[in-house]
């Protein structure tokens, strides 16, 4: 099956490096201290709250809706940046349409197996180059990367781009999550340098 290719626009820019950021070849591995086991089997996303009809997908007919492949480059809030991702999953605009979200809701909050969590405006998570990512650089996506499936969220700090989601909680206000809740800006734009709130 061929996968629609999507150029995350910040690939683009003359300088691809935030301020207050350098390039890393290594994908540093950070988390809440442990590395949850989250088996294909086990595996289910769930997506509820302000939409016409809540789901819970199982791996299989997860990996089954249209795909795609996002080249990005991603920066953590810690300074590291690695360009030159090549991702592959399921958009995040096909969930849009999957549970077809209600006007109301403005916000999603992303659930996570550990107990992670991390908040989005729906405008950010409903972009072209962000996708619920199962395959990096050609392969599956590794348990310690967020594997079986990891959000991505180009544009915004890695934090923000959950590992092993389970969930999507679509809500009309915003509610912070792991980090935000601990000091981290509820936004997250590297450009911007939004660290800190």
């Amino acid at each position: 099956m061929d996968e629609r290719m999507v150029e995350s626009p910040d690939t683009k820019r003359k300088v691809r490096v935030p301020p207050g950021q350098y390039v890393t070849e290594n994908l540093p591995v950070l988390h809440l201290g442990y590395v949850p086991e989250v088996s294909r089997e086990a595996w289910k996303l769930r997506l509820w709250g302000l939409v016409e009809e809540e789901k819970a997908l199982s791996f299989e007919e997860f990996v089954s809706l249209p795909r795609v492949k996002v080249h990005s480059d991603i920066h953590c809030v810690t300074g590291w940046s690695k360009l030159d991702c090549l991702w592959e999953g399921v958009s995040a605009l096909v969930l849009k349409d999957l549970v077809k979200v209600l006007p109301e809701a403005r916000f999603a909050l992303v659930h996570s197996a550990d107990g992670y969590s991390t908040n989005l405006h729906l405008e950010d998570l409903f972009q072209e180059d962000v996708l619920l990512a199962t395959h990096l650089n050609g392969k599956p996506l590794p348990r310690e990367y967020g594997g079986p499936v990891r959000l991505v969220v180009p544009r915004l700090y890695f934090w923000k781009s959950a590992k092993w989601i389970t969930g999507v909680e679509f809500i009309a206000e915003e509610t912070l999550g792991y980090w935000e809740n601990r000091g981290y800006h509820p936004h997250g734009d590297p450009w911007k340098e939004e660290r800190y709130g």
